[in-house]
């Protein structure tokens, strides 16, 4: 296996890691310093590897191997390097997922590199390294670790900069705007358990995957595209010699429309990246413009204009399809992407927004194969089978019932983008009771609607009842009535995470919930004043690492945290301490500075919460759970979105047992 079986490797490994949520990281680097004298010093860079992990070696017997190990130093007036780098003796294996000869490190690796300083006053040494790591099912794909070396000046000492595991990590209190905690590196052996390993923080790939099927079974519906699914598959089975040849063109028809929608949910990741969009996830400009735009995109809908693609653009690609052959039917499929925009656009807007947000990296690259298998399918499907053609109920009023439901939807799912600014900026507009009322109005309309009650100006007379309608009204007036009971507290599990807070409510007058923490906890919302308070206390710390627009956050808060066993153990046994990476509470100016570790401005809580979980804890996802001493000292391993009541209990006893010894 060479070149091209290694991408394969990759490849599947990251669509693992995508749809089932493990994050694989087998290999911590470290990085430290051992001075020779004052004029010479030696770096060493270590490679911890899990067992059944292995690194490659700087140098292998062919190119159509592994990627081997590289280092790479910034050019600087200030060191130069010594020699070439110092690599430990590899092992040597025949390795079966390349066919060759491999030569390799396990467990651990130290790489050595002597440098001749030129300066006497303090300066940092920078670079990248790139390697790759396999086992005996899979490879991961090549991956960059930066490193920075500290070198103290002339009288002073050596400080090492180090970049271990993503969870655990020493700083420096100086170099940080407010106290951090200092947490050593332990196995946990012991008799308390452990849950590493055990996270479901990346759960929603085959979630972001199930919504883009719903999202393209929807679209499907719509009148711009399920009229034309007779037309094309009649079309293609026509102008074909027969039945074999068009069930072939009508399925490279299916695959480009697949090709097209992933390659925009490519686009997106690509241009933005998940780090980039959940900072936007909070940002009051994103939130406002997308609960417009889902505003606009509801109106559409409901037939006051249609939102659509420059003509000139479905022109041109009309043309390229007339040229035949899989060139022709590539363009077709691109014409039917355009055409279609004004009924797909708004559920594949809601899709991508959704899938960028929570899905990850590869949220939106999930999302779009999802929405295209279920757009793409039934067009293979019914060349292949075209007496099912004559089953499909004809177009009439019932797509236009579709499309006006959408519309109700798109309108719901508008209000949480504004209630995402409202939290954060805690402006006491859009508090829980207000957020369900709407619900309640736009819902019941929804179902009178669907009753033929409610008349819009593109809909057909209604001379009765369909069964399909008369069910989904009745689904659509059940849960109406479901919310109902919410206007009074009640916790509407159905839909946690996209209201408010249970806290954030009318009769409280703290707007910004300071006082207030789920299930009336008692709780901070300062990390300095809930260690003080911890200590005082004789108790454990867990901190919850938290975002007003954070849904897995709400749901743990709602799902999991009401558990009687956990708020027991919540209530009675530890301090909570939560920290709103989200929040937009401005700091006073003089606490105002600029992040040391990402070289981010920190001018409001979220910022001040978010590079302390950054800094210390090397990840910057919510929820994220760490239980910690009232020194400061690490009692479990952090666990992330964690929706099974049972594992959650035995994270939090663990930290208790642990804490006990």
């Amino acid at each position: 296996m060479k070149a091209a079986k290694v991408i394969s490797l990759s490849f599947l490994t990251l669509l693992y890691g995508a749809v089932f949520g493990q994050i694989q990281n087998p290999v911590k680097w470290s990085f430290s310093v051992n001075k020779i004298s004052d004029t010479e010093t030696e770096l060493l860079l270590t490679a911890s590897i899990d067992k059944g992990w292995h690194v490659y070696a700087m140098k292998q017997e062919s190119d159509d191997g592994p990627i081997s190990l590289t280092f790479n130093f910034e050019k600087s007036a200030t060191y130069s390097l010594d020699g070439k780098i110092n690599e430990p003796k590899p092992e040597k294996m025949y390795d079966k997922n390349f066919e060759m000869n491999v030569k390799y490190y396990e467990r651990e690796a130290t790489y050595r590199q002597k440098i001749k300083l030129l300066s006497q006053e303090s300066f940092s040494i920078n670079g990248t390294l790139n390697y790759q790591t396999c086992n005996d099912q899979m490879c991961l794909p090549p991956t960059d670790v930066d490193f920075n070396f500290v070198i103290e000046g002339k009288g002073g000492t050596t400080n090492v900069t180090t970049n271990v595991s993503d969870t655990i990590v020493k700083i420096n209190p100086v170099d940080t705007t407010h106290k951090q905690i200092a947490i050593d590196d332990e196995n946990f052996n012991d008799d308390c358990g452990s849950l590493e390993g055990d996270n479901y923080s990346g759960l929603s790939g085959w979630s972001i995957f199930i919504q883009g099927l719903i999202g393209g079974l929807l679209a499907l519906l719509t009148p711009c595209v399920f009229s034309m699914i007779p037309l094309t598959v009649s079309f293609f089975i026509k102008q074909s010699k027969d039945r074999k040849t068009g069930f072939r063109n009508a399925s490279v028809y299916s695959i480009s429309i697949i090709i097209i929608y992933i390659a925009l949910g490519f686009i997106i990741t690509k241009l933005f990246g998940a780090d980039t969009l959940n900072k936007m996830a909070s940002d009051v400009w994103f939130n406002l413009f997308f609960f417009a735009i889902f505003v606009v995109f509801a109106v559409s809908f409901f037939g006051a204009f249609e939102i659509s693609l420059p003509s000139s653009w479905a022109n041109k690609a009309d043309r390229a399809a007339d040229r035949g052959g899989l060139i022709g039917i590539f363009f077709m499929a691109f014409t039917l992407s355009l055409v279609s925009f004004s009924c797909t656009g708004p559920i594949i807007g809601t899709l991508l927004v959704q899938a960028a947000t929570t899905g990850g990296n590869l949220g939106p690259l999930l999302g779009m194969a999802g929405f295209s298998i279920a757009l793409a399918v039934p067009f293979a499907l019914f060349a292949a089978f075209p007496a099912w053609l004559n089953s499909l109920p004809k177009s009439g009023g019932w797509l236009n019932a579709v499309k006006v439901s959408l519309g109700f939807l798109e309108l719901a799912l508008a209000l949480k983008f504004l209630s995402n600014v409202d939290l954060a900026y805690h402006w006491g507009i859009l508090k829980r009771e207000i957020f369900i009322a709407l619900w309640i109005i736009i819902f019941g309309l929804w179902g009178f609607y669907l009753l033929g009650k409610i008349k819009l100006s593109h809909d057909s007379e209604l001379k009765f009842i369909s069964i399909p309608r008369l069910l989904f009204a009745i689904i659509v007036f059940t849960f109406t009535v479901y919310l109902i009971p919410g206007l009074w507290g009640a916790p509407l599990k159905l839909i946690s995470g996209f209201p408010p807070p249970d806290f954030y409510k009318e009769w409280n007058t703290d707007k910004s919930g300071g006082g207030h923490c789920p299930h009336n906890l008692s709780c901070f919302h300062d990390y300095e004043q809930g260690m003080k308070y911890a200590k005082e206390q004789g108790k454990p710390v867990m901190i919850d690492f938290t975002g007003w627009s954070c849904v897995n956050c709400r749901k743990m808060e709602d799902m999991v945290w009401s558990d009687p066993e956990v708020l027991s153990r919540l209530r009675d046994e530890y301090v909570l301490i939560s920290l709103y990476v989200d929040d937009k509470t401005l700091l006073p100016e003089k606490e105002q500075t600029i992040s040391q570790t990402t070289g981010n401005k920190i001018i409001n809580l979220g910022n001040k919460w978010s590079d302390f979980q950054t800094a210390v804890y090397k990840t910057n996802s919510q929820p994220y759970y760490v239980l910690l001493d009232n020194n400061g000292e690490k009692l479990a391993q952090p666990r992330g979105y964690t929706p099974d009541s049972d594992k959650y209990k035995q994270f939090l006893d663990e930290g208790l047992c642990r804490y006990k010894k």
